[in-house]
């Protein structure tokens, strides 16, 4: 009963465990261009290392060695050379394994703000999995309004999986992942767009004074020249869909059409739903996860009646033209500063390949130091701190 009842509580945590909106997979070819490097970083720490003379006797043997000239002679090690060895050398290396250890994973961003409406949290969801030939790290990889710090979207899209091993990093990300952020800012109120006067494209203006004739030509004289107002409002959290053939975000949002006469109420001409898809391309520059959307399929349709929505044709091609021409490049210019990938400072992406999934995408590429350890840790080593003053290795702050 005892062994039933623990399987039982393991499956139910197993049942309730969250699931990872981004994985990253380590493999051996990262291992190896990162132990290079760290054999670089120990030898620069070695060369800092001051000796002095040593001058003495063992029985018979005489030893004079001077600084930076050490001959070690196998039949030859004497006590006082362990010595030198445990008492000077070894701390070292291992405080500057140490060092180099705690200074890279400093350096990841855990919780950290995207802009000033949305933060991202990358905070790992177990222990690292560790292969002969991968480290697998399982992340949230959840947004998160900064307004709302302990909102949360529950994750219930499909668990990506990582395979490849043929670059250095692998970086998967599932349809929860771009979610998370698309609803982070919608409660933040950024998923909205009001254009008047001088704003509205001066064709589109002139096309929809025309298409609402009928009904500017009834209000007062002081109403009819007023500037006209167009405001876009998503009414929903997009959503975002990954297959094998591409990546997909749906919109739906109102239109609202109205004059806007100086000291007075505005008038409304119009309200009417929009159902937008728009195609979008994922791609990696440096540490960042950059995105590309392009409108594909655009309908409107009237919120009062079906003849109202025939009368709307007319409106559909300009209308699409104007969210191609004046809002997807405003969008895209602020997707396009994109995301911190959770790497550490001074390591860059390059060489990257895209690949969709059913329920997610994954990222393959190779790995660029842009600065050396050196440069990094001393970056983010204390000023007080004295690199050998003690054997233990600093408290790392990355849970911070």
């Amino acid at each position: 009963m005892a062994l039933f009842g623990a399987l039982l509580l393991a499956l139910l945590a197993g049942a309730h465990a969250e699931l990872p909106g981004c994985k990253i997979r380590v493999t051996s070819k990262a291992l190896d261009l990162v132990k290079q490097e760290g054999l670089r970083f120990l030898e620069q720490e070695l060369e800092t290392i001051t000796i002095p003379d040593l001058r003495g006797r063992e029985g018979h043997f005489y030893y004079n060695i001077s600084e930076k000239v050490y001959e070690f002679l196998s039949t030859f090690i004497t006590s006082g050379m362990r010595f030198l060895l445990n008492q000077q050398i070894c701390p070292v290396l291992y405080h500057a394994g140490m060092v180099l250890l705690n200074s890279l994973l400093d350096t990841v961003p855990v919780r950290s703000s995207v802009d000033d409406l949305v933060g991202i949290d990358y905070s790992l969801l177990k222990d690292p999995v560790a292969s002969t030939s991968n480290l697998d790290m399982d992340f949230r990889g959840a947004f998160f309004p900064l307004a709302e710090r302990n909102w949360s979207l529950p994750n219930r899209a499909v668990e990506p999986q990582l395979q490849e091993e043929e670059r250095m990093v692998y970086v998967a990300f599932s349809e929860f992942f771009f979610d998370s952020a698309m609803e982070s800012y919608f409660r933040a109120g950024a998923l909205q767009l009001s254009l008047v006067g001088d704003k509205v494209p001066h064709d589109l203006d002139m096309l929809l004074r025309a298409t609402y004739f009928g009904s500017i030509v009834l209000l007062s004289p002081a109403v009819i020249d007023s500037p006209l107002k167009l405001e876009l409002r998503v009414l929903a959290p997009p959503r975002c869909t990954i297959k094998p053939s591409g990546t997909t975000v749906s919109v739906t949002a109102s239109v609202t059409i109205a004059l806007v006469p100086s000291d007075q109420p505005e008038v409304q001409l119009s309200s009417m739903t929009m159902d937008a898809r728009l195609n979008a391309k994922m791609a990696l520059r440096g540490k960042a996860l950059r995105t590309q959307l392009d409108l594909r399929r655009f309908r409107i349709y009237s919120n009062q009646s079906a003849l109202e929505s025939l009368a709307l044709i007319p409106l559909q091609a300009p209308l699409k033209t104007m969210l191609q021409i004046g809002v997807m490049p405003m969008l895209n210019e602020r997707m396009w500063r994109g995301v911190q990938i959770p790497l550490p400072e001074g390591i860059n992406f390059v060489r990257e390949v895209v690949t969709n999934h059913a329920g997610f995408l994954t990222i393959g590429a190779d790995l660029h130091f842009a600065k050396g350890l050196r440069e990094v840790i001393e970056k983010n080593r204390p000023a007080s701190r004295d690199p050998l003053a003690s054997s233990a290795p600093p408290p790392s702050t990355t849970a911070a």
